[in-house]
């Protein structure tokens, strides 16, 4: 019998986790709202994720280059399946941002460290893989809020943080047992902070991280800022809020997996720019189209977000030697949790008074790093 490949347990583990994620993820504002009655403490829920996330991002990425990826992999699952059970046992809206911490460094190796085993893995095939990964992830949380309405129909109860901790522990140990550390090839130097420090400075580089920024503003904003948009300037319901959550994750997904594997063939340039691009026409062009003809659009962004994200994290694999892979990919979230967490504020900010404007800014922000691409990769 043929031993799974690393391909194979890394989509399956983070598949399991993220349904748990995509289960939990609306119940935690409803609950934190339910003990406080604030609407800042429900703030404070994606806030504290996301800055555990943040500076968790870079440290662990940069020691699974010394370490191993694998220990580090490991441990973020069973770390996200502690914090199921902290969600599970809380009475106290402490004890939830408790939990949010732990999810937030647990998830950090689990988006990152997995395309940087999977371009040791693969060294030829990496947008292909990479992009199957990016899909799984998504795919997951896609069909979490539905089994999630399944466990917990009325939006209450703490059974689905069960069934969260429990799918991160089974994810875990599949990493644990089944997946084999893939070694560096043999003369390659070990990493050094110096090393580092020049393949940031690069030219290339610099302008590839400012995309996956942009990147991750956009991600941010289509998942907080435009469905409330959308709610008012489009009479969009709760219903059709929910679908342009299906077709941008559906979008990203698909767009991922085809052009991760096609960049592989014809290089990355191209999708580097036309990904770009695209999501900078589709984000500026949606205000035109009334009703759910902005789907149309809309759905363009989406699969130009997913084509940047997987040429540009493959690009960057290229560029990093073998013993800078997971420091890379760190480096790489590390400015798309950013985005995510800025650009949505800046957008909301901007769109307070014009609801057009601020999403018209970061197409044209999209754009101009069309642009710069053109440019750098010239």
């Amino acid at each position: 019998m043929n031993k799974p490949t690393p391909l194979f347990i890394l989509s399956l583990s983070a598949t399991l986790q993220m349904i748990g994620v995509g289960m939990i993820v609306a119940l935690l504002p409803q609950q934190v709202h339910a003990m406080t009655g604030s609407l800042e403490c429900v703030g404070l829920v994606a806030s504290v994720f996301a800055f555990a996330y943040l500076l968790a991002q870079l440290p662990i990425s940069a020691l699974s280059d010394h370490l191993g990826a694998k220990r580090f992999l490991v441990t973020g699952y069973l770390l996200c399946a502690v914090s199921g059970v902290v969600f599970f046992f809380t009475e106290t809206a402490g004890g939830i941002f408790l939990g949010r911490a732990i999810q937030g460094i647990g998830e950090a190796p689990i988006w990152a460290l997995g395309p940087a085993i999977l371009s040791l893995a693969y060294p030829s095939t990496k947008g292909r893989v990479i992009g199957i990964y990016n899909a799984a992830i998504h795919i997951g949380l896609t069909a979490g809020p539905l089994l999630g309405l399944l466990v917990a129909p009325n939006g209450q109860g703490s059974l689905p943080f069960l069934i969260f901790a429990v799918l991160c522990l089974f994810a875990g140990l599949c990493v644990f047992f089944f997946l084999k550390p893939v070694a560096v090839p043999l003369g390659q130097s070990r990493p050094s902070f110096a090393q580092f420090i020049r393949l940031l400075r690069q030219r290339q580089t610099l302008i590839l991280l400012l995309g996956v920024l942009l990147y991750g503003a956009g991600y941010g904003v289509f998942l907080t800022v435009l469905p409330v948009s959308l709610a008012s300037t489009h009479r969009f319901g709760a219903t059709a809020i929910s679908l342009l959550f299906v077709v941008f994750y559906a979008a990203i997904s698909l767009s991922q997996i085809v052009a991760g594997a096609l960049s592989d063939r014809f290089g990355r340039k191209g999708f580097l720019i036309w990904g770009m691009a695209l999501a900078a026409v589709g984000l500026a062009a949606f205000p035109l189209f009334s009703g759910l003809w902005a789907y149309i659009p809309l759905g363009f962004a989406s699969v130009g977000l997913g084509i940047f994200c997987v040429a540009s994290i493959a690009e960057l694999n290229e560029e990093a030697p073998d013993t800078l892979k997971g420091a890379i990919s760190g480096s790489y979230y590390l400015f798309w949790s950013a985005g995510y967490v800025l650009g949505p504020l800046s957008i909301g900010a901007i769109s307070s008074n014009v609801p057009f404007i601020g999403f018209g800014t970061l197409a044209a922000l999209l754009g101009v790093q069309a642009l710069a691409l053109v440019r750098v990769q010239s």
